[in-house]
């Protein structure tokens, strides 16, 4: 039997009272709970949001500010085409819009050729701003004593050696674009007194194929990137010039012109006398024993700009009187795709055709530097590289500014 007195009217309605503010304290407490989450997770968000904000228009300010800089790159080498140099008018430009975004960019161009150029470029996005600088220089397409853009082939007893340098140069550089397999082929006896560079990503033992007894004085390794060799032009003064026909007979030249073509019979001659630039936009041909001199009078100086084929027959030479390979420049055009130097000739000068497939052949010297599609050395062919030719001029044929420095701001 329960003898626990019963609870009055009075305490039953405290006690539920008492469970009802429990609840209500609690359900309050939740509330605010709720709230504060709430709270911390829209301010989160606005955070990220914000956050999100900021980065894209960083990252849209940047590619504005790389945009400016490369077009104001490409701006300074198309200066180049232009010739004489005239730094007087360097690229600039103000709030460009960067295609498809609501970013713009400025950039300028400062310095001169002495001390150097420097650009400046700055991308603006939104609440983004970036800023990129890079200090140009020069370079020619004469960094390697002999570079093909394919195939390279040295015969028996074919060497390449080098002059005119100092101690703290840079090895001697033959090279090629090329990875295939055998794509440099060293026949037997063959001297290199300096490294043999192979194409980005190439294995040079696949690439280079060596026969018997070969000398490679320095390291053979893969380019780190393509080596650009740009078509060359003919300025636009003498291309458009009236053509003084076909050259076929002995003559004196003293100033520059435009030929159909020079077809030179046995033992003739064409003096160079002064400064003189040819542009020839068919073939030369010279016969057995001809010659094309360049007079060591201390003035003389020959640039051929070839749009057609070369043949030099045997003891044919061009004969550079200064011993200066840079008296005695030939430049060969898209069009010009064949070079052909037959037995027994020595020549002081520069060989700059891209599209050329070039054939020395056995006995030929050549003091200089050689850029080409393809080369063949056949024997006892040598090749003496002017290390002075890796100081690159402004008005050469494919000189162009390259990045020496970069950093962000």
């Amino acid at each position: 039997m329960n003898n626990k007195p019963a609870q009055s009217k009075t305490e039953r309605l405290r006690i539920s009272c008492g469970r009802g503010g429990f609840v209500l304290a609690a359900m309050l407490c939740a509330v605010v709970i709720l709230i504060i989450l709430g709270t911390a997770l829209l301010s989160l968000g606005l955070h990220s949001r914000v956050f999100a904000v900021r980065t894209s228009s960083e990252i849209s300010a940047r590619c504005a500010a790389d945009a400016g800089l490369t077009k104001a790159f490409y701006e300074m080498n198309e200066k180049l085409k232009v010739i004489p140099w005239d730094d007087s008018s360097l690229p600039q430009a103000t709030d460009e819009i960067l295609p498809n975004t609501d970013a713009t960019y400025s950039y300028t161009v400062t310095g001169d050729m002495s001390s150097g150029y420097v650009i400046e470029s700055s991308g603006k996005s939104g609440v983004g701003e970036k800023a990129v600088l890079c200090s140009l220089s020069l370079q020619g397409p004469l960094d390697f004593a002999v570079f093909s853009n394919s195939q390279m082939v040295l015969r028996n007893s074919a060497e390449i050696d080098w002059y005119n340098y100092d101690d703290e140069d840079e090895n001697l550089k033959v090279g090629t674009n090329s990875i295939e397999a055998g794509a440099v082929e060293l026949k037997n006896s063959i001297k290199i007194h300096g490294d043999v560079v192979v194409g980005p990503g190439g294995d040079p033992d696949t690439v280079i194929n060596q026969g018997n007894a070969i000398t490679i004085e320095g390291d053979t390794y893969a380019a780190s990137k393509e080596k650009r060799l740009p078509s060359p032009a003919v300025p636009a003064w003498l291309e458009e010039m009236f053509s003084g026909g076909t050259i076929n007979n002995n003559e004196t030249i003293t100033t520059s012109g435009k030929y159909d073509s020079i077809q030179l019979g046995n033992s003739k001659e064409i003096q160079i006398e002064g400064d003189v630039s040819l542009y020839i936009t068919g073939d030369i041909s010279l016969g057995n024993s001809c010659k094309i001199t360049v007079n060591d009078d201390g003035s003389s100086s020959l640039v051929i700009y070839l749009s057609g084929q070369f043949e030099g027959k045997n003891s044919s030479e061009l004969n550079n009187g200064t011993k200066n390979p840079r008296k005695l420049k030939i430049y060969g055009m898209d069009s010009c795709t064949n070079m052909q130097f037959k037995n027994s000739s020595t020549t002081y000068g520069v060989i700059y055709a891209p599209k050329a497939d070039i054939v020395f052949h056995n006995s030929i010297d050549l003091y200089g530097a050689i850029a080409c599609k393809s080369l063949d050395l056949k024997n006892s062919a040598k090749i003496y590289y002017d290390a002075s030719l890796r100081d690159a001029s402004i008005n050469d044929v494919g000189t162009c500014f390259v990045v020496k420095q970069w950093r962000e701001e």
